[in-house]
Order: structure tokens, then sequence, then C-alpha cells
């Protein structure tokens, strides 16, 4: 498909990677280069907003903006770091710049593969590995993991192997039951052996040369090495729409009980709703998880270093699973695809990594008049947008939930297997930390996420503000000291707030050139946000200075077309915070104007035994409602519920369990 062909918001496609590839190529005659990303590049706001606005209107469509690449590359004659903007039409670059030998772009599944592959070989490994006498059939694996940072001067593209015993041979081994007590260091650019780091395995921070292994049983989790079998007891559910599905969908193109969207993926983002509409209304322009990050409380060398950046260092559009039929998703299900480059420029098919469907989530709404016993009863059907990213131990479970009465609401769910640390197995314990099965720890750990949110909100000048649930001084007409109101806070220039329980905070985006006809305020959409612990890493952390959007709830910036991740462009070993505390630093007047509301939101981990050996999922969740953005509920249209429609069967009970033992007349 050609440029022309395509939206401003489709995907990457195979020929665009190819493309990209030859331009950059020609660019560096008789250089080798290896490819870090190839993608999209999001039109500019301003020049892509008329082509939108005209699709949304019916009106004859503008000239389309032009259609930008952009990659990370090196080249492997200076091992240089570059950024490059390429533009399709022409097939030439917009520019091509070397960034800073402290910048670190994101991992790519090719280094990561190669990585592993090189520890396992290096002599030095292999001599450690039998220095632990394993017996017979036992074999070891290791899982690279970003570095992390601890030093204001490194400039190594570096990575830390973490090493484990695979028990059996077996495809779903769970090796993190059974972690070593050794952790090679390797230059991800020239495959050396940087050193192996020895780990604590006691109360404090010593350690001591690799001993040999003393055996423990591995917690297995695959159904056929469990020692137990599965019950048997649960009888199928099947969800069927013998009619059909309720969406339809067009290319990227979804529409669904008066939405409209389209559905984006990226290797960064991944799953990406732009330009979403209810009944031909604006109300948000682009909606992502902007990041995520992931730091260790051990305090213990190396893990002081273990944080990761998981959108950032590696990219959830990356890692996201291929889904299957009757697996991740339930009923009539639309699957959308993706693409990444590998090393050497060629196109990989990420496949079925989005999927869609309708369900079921209770009642809508239901009254039933108390003198009659007539009742009006809706059901809540929602539209699921999801995508799974595997991130070696952890899976993220990351969907959009539409519903019909204009709610928007992004699920977060936290499953896999806890990263683990060997430790003492002779009744030691850590306060860092839980023992989840013999020999093995899993240290307390923070999921921090920062939710992008940028409005339209009947059109793209918003402003945001706070409104806090405070009562009335009792006076006069307060007398009996009942009354309560409402405080309002504009958020008048680019910053950050907190949330407050105790005032019922509430954070709002309004359109202050919109007044609702029956409330006679402002249109406006409200945030239900998450309640979270913030970071808990100290100040002086790198953890800290890197991740500065886990500080606080809410940020607010004036929306700029390169301003799309809350920790910054780059965050693979980066030393402080290039994102959202820099924004927010230059004061942009945020009132009715066009803004970006950034929410953290995350969870706590202080694992249990009931946390492995794979972790039941920890579900978390935010959401968009309206609020004065229409006159009455919006779902006053949507059908009753009845059997006719539903078709539901009644559970027949045996006559034991109905009506007890027969009586000896």
């Amino acid at each position: 498909m050609s440029a022309s062909q395509l939206h401003p918001f489709d995907t990457l496609t195979p020929g665009e990677i190819q493309l990209g590839a030859a331009i950059l190529r020609k660019a560096f005659p008789g250089v080798a280069l290896r490819f870090k990303r190839i993608d999209v590049l999001e039109p500019i706001k301003k020049d892509v907003v008329p082509y939108l606005e005209a699709e949304r209107l019916g009106q004859p469509l503008p000239t389309k903006p032009a259609r930008l690449l952009f990659s990370y590359f090196h080249r492997l004659d200076t091992l240089g770091f570059f950024k490059a903007v390429l533009n399709v039409e022409t097939r030439r670059p917009v520019y091509i710049k070397e960034l800073p030998k402290d910048v670190q772009g994101p991992a790519d599944v090719d280094e990561l593969i190669e990585i592993e592959e090189a520890c396992m070989k290096h002599p030095a490994v292999l001599a450690e590995i039998e220095k632990m006498q394993l017996p017979a059939g036992y074999t070891v694996c290791n899982d690279p993991w970003i570095y992390g940072t601890d030093s204001a001067t490194e400039t190594r593209r570096l990575a830390q192997c973490y090493m484990y015993i695979i028990e059996v041979d077996h495809p779903q081994s769970n090796h993190y039951s059974l972690p070593c007590t050794f952790s090679p260091v390797f230059d991800q650019v020239t495959k050396e052996l940087v050193r192996i780091d020895y780990l604590p395995t006691g109360k404090d921070a010593k350690t001591q040369p690799t001993q040999p292994w003393k055996p423990v049983k591995c917690v297995q989790y695959a159904h056929d090495l469990l020692d137990e079998p599965t019950r048997t007891d649960l009888k199928p559910y099947i969800v069927r729409q013998p009619e059909g599905p309720s969406f339809s969908a067009e290319g990227q193109e979804v529409s669904w009980q008066k939405w409209k969207f389209r559905v984006g993926f990226n290797n960064r983002d991944g799953l990406i709703i732009y330009n979403a509409t209810f009944d031909g209304r604006q109300t948000f322009y682009r909606l992502s998880m902007s990041e995520m990050t992931v730091p260790y409380g051990d305090p213990r060398k190396p893990y002081h270093r273990k944080q990761a950046f998981d959108a950032g260092d590696v990219g959830f559009g990356i890692t996201a699973n291929q889904l299957a039929l009757g697996c991740d998703c339930l009923g009539h299900i639309k699957y959308f695809d993706g693409y990444r480059c590998d090393s050497r420029g060629n196109p990989v098919l990420l496949k079925n990594v989005i999927c869609m469907h309708e369900q079921d989530n209770g009642l809508q709404h239901k009254h039933s008049n108390y003198r009659n016993n007539e009742a009006t009863v809706v059901r809540n059907r929602e539209l699921v947008l999801q995508m799974i990213c595997t991130v070696s131990n952890y899976e993220y479970v990351l969907a959009w939930i539409f519903d019909q009465a204009g709610n928007i609401e992004h699920e977060v769910r936290a499953t896999g297997i806890l990263s683990t640390m060997p430790i003492d197995n002779d009744g030691t314990t850590v306060p860092w930390g839980t023992i989840v099965g013999p020999g093995v720890m899993a240290a307390y750990h923070q999921h921090v996420f920062s939710l992008r949110i940028d409005p339209a909100i009947d059109g793209h000048n918003n402003t945001v503000f706070y409104e806090d649930s405070v009562p009335i001084p009792v006076d006069e007409l307060n007398t009996y000291g009942m009354g309560y109101t409402t405080e309002k806070t504009i958020v008048k220039q680019a910053g950050f707030a907190d949330l407050s329980v105790e005032r019922n905070r509430t954070f709002k985006i309004r359109n202050d050139g919109k007044i609702n006809p029956i409330s006679l305020k402002p249109i406006a959409y409200k945030l239900h946000a998450a309640p979270s612990q913030m970071l808990l890493m100290s100040a002086d952390s790198f953890a800290r200075k890197r991740a500065a959007f886990s500080e606080h709830a809410v940020w607010v910036t004036r929306y700029k077309d390169d301003e799309l991740y809350a920790a910054g462009e780059f965050t693979n070993q980066s030393r402080s915070d290039t994102g959202l505390s820099v924004w927010a630093a230059r004061g942009d007047d945020t009132e009715n104007t066009d803004i970006v509301l950034w929410h953290t939101f995350g969870l706590t981990h202080n694992p249990r035994p009931e946390d492995f050996p794979v972790m039941p999922a920890e579900r978390i969740s935010v959401m968009l409602k309206p609020d004065g953005f229409f006159t009455k509920n919006p779902a006053l249209d949507v059908p009753a519920s009845n059997q006719s429609f539903n078709r539901s069967t009644l559970h027949e009970e045996s006559k034991a369990s109905c009506c007890g033992p027969t009586a000896n007349l």
C-alpha cells in the first residue's frame, strides 16, 4: 500500500521498514548499520487535525500531512548511535543526527538473543556453571536484564545476565524457581564479558564464590509438570454471538455503539487509541500507556540497579504476545497485527498482537418502581481492546474498555512470574522480600505506570482543574452543620498535583467554550484516578532521578509534538529524567489551550507465597467519565435487557438438594 493510500494514523507497513533501511544505507554507503527501530513518526498535530475534522464532519479531505518514519541505529564501524527522520514520499532523510555517547537506545530482540547466547558460550561463565556440580540432566539459562544505572560516567551499553537452573527438559520448566548465585555483565556492543557479579544469599550484602549447588525441588506451574492433578469439575463457559458482533472495523477504524476511533500500534507504546468520538463529538485525540518503571527494593549490589522502564527500555509493542482464540479473549474476536524491524532492517510480522471483542459487564442501569414492581433493566455491554506483553518474567495485560454511556476505562493486569533471587535455604529471611519457595526469594518492588491522556473535549482547547469536596462552615444557613460544597482549582500552568482521598479530589478536563444547557457549567470529562503509592526510593537515588514522573499522581503539560513519554525519549541506562519534570518546569500556560494530562498510578508489590510460581492477576484501572458532557444519561437508548434477547438458561436442581430426604410415612 502506498503512502497516499494510508491514513495518517495507520500503522507501520513492511514496505516502509524496507524503504527506511534502504534510505539509511544509501546515506551511509559502504557502512554496515545495525537497526534498533524503524517505525512511524506520528504526524504533526496542527497538520493532521484539519484532516481529522474533515473526516468527522463528512467534508472534502484536505492534503494529508507528510508520512514520516524515524529510526534508531548504530554504525558498526564507529559504533556511533544515531536517530534519523525519513520522508516516505520523497524517500529522503529529513535529518540524521548522532546522539551523545551517554544515550543508549532501547533493546532489540536480536540483541537480547545474542547476549543470551554469548553468555552461555563464554568460558568464564561455563567455568562458574561447572563449579555448581549440577546433577545429570540439569542445565542453565539466563535472562539478559537492562543494566540500570549507578554511575554518572558509564557510557558502555551493558547487560546484566541473571542465571537460572532448568530442572527438566520441558519448554515451560520454571527456571525462576532455581536462581544461581552469580550474574555476568556483558558489553552489548562488543559482546565482551565485563565482570561476574556474585549475588548475596544471606541477611546482608556478603557474597562468596560459586559453590556446589544444594539441590532443592523446583516449584513448577505448567500443568503437565504439576504434582497434583488439575480440577475436573469446571464446565465449559462458551461465549456465543450468533448474529455476529455489534462492532465494525474498516482497516484500523472501529465503529461501535456511537463510538468511533482508530486503533494504533507502534513498537514502544504498543496499543494506542486515536481520535475517539462519541456520537460524532470529539472526546480524546490520543490515549496511550506512556511508560512504566519497575524499581526493586533489595538494597544490595547488583540489585540496587534493578529498575526496568518496560516501554522505553524495550517496548510494549516489541514484547506483545501473539494472541490465540479461546485463550486470551473470549467471544467473537477481531485481531490487529503490527510490524517491527530486525537488526538488519527486515520486517518482522507481529501477528494478532491486539484483540478486540465485546463483553457483558453487569448492569448498565436499573430501576424498579416499588409501587407496582415494574422495572427497567439495561445491561452494560463493553468493547475491549487488549494487548498482553511478556517482559522476561512478567506479563502485563493492557486493555482499553469502551462502554455505552461514554466511559473509557484503562485496565492493567499484572501476572506472570516474580523476578527471583537466590537465598540460603536454612530459614534465612530478609526485610525487603518474601521467601516464595525453597532457596528462592522475591524482592519487594513497585510497578509505576504513566497514562498519557491527550484530550479533545469538543475541541482541542481544554482546561484541567481539580475539585475538592469540603464542608460548608456552620453559619446562619448551615445551622445544622450538614452542608458541603466543592472547591475548584484550575491548573493554569504546567506542573503537577496530588490526589487527596480526604478531600475526594477529582481531576476534570473541561472546554470553557462549551456550556452544558442543563448544568450551566462547561462540558467536561473527569478522571477516576487510581490512588497509589508513589515511588519509594530515595530522592538521591538514580531510580528516583530517572523516573521523576513517579513522584506525583497528576501532571499537566502544554502539548508539544515530540513529548510522548513520561520519562523521556531514552530511558535505557539514563541518569536523570528528561521527560515530565523537565517539561513541567517550563511553566507553560495550560488554561484553555491544547494540553496533555498524565496520570501516575501503580502497584506496590510485596510478594506473597501465593504469587508463586505464577502470579494470579493483580488488577488496577483508571476511568474517564463524561461530566456534564451530555444533558442526560447517554445510555437511555440502549435496548432493555430481557430473556428473549439474552436467552439465559435455568439451573435445574436435583430432587435431593431441592426437597431433602423422603419422609418415612
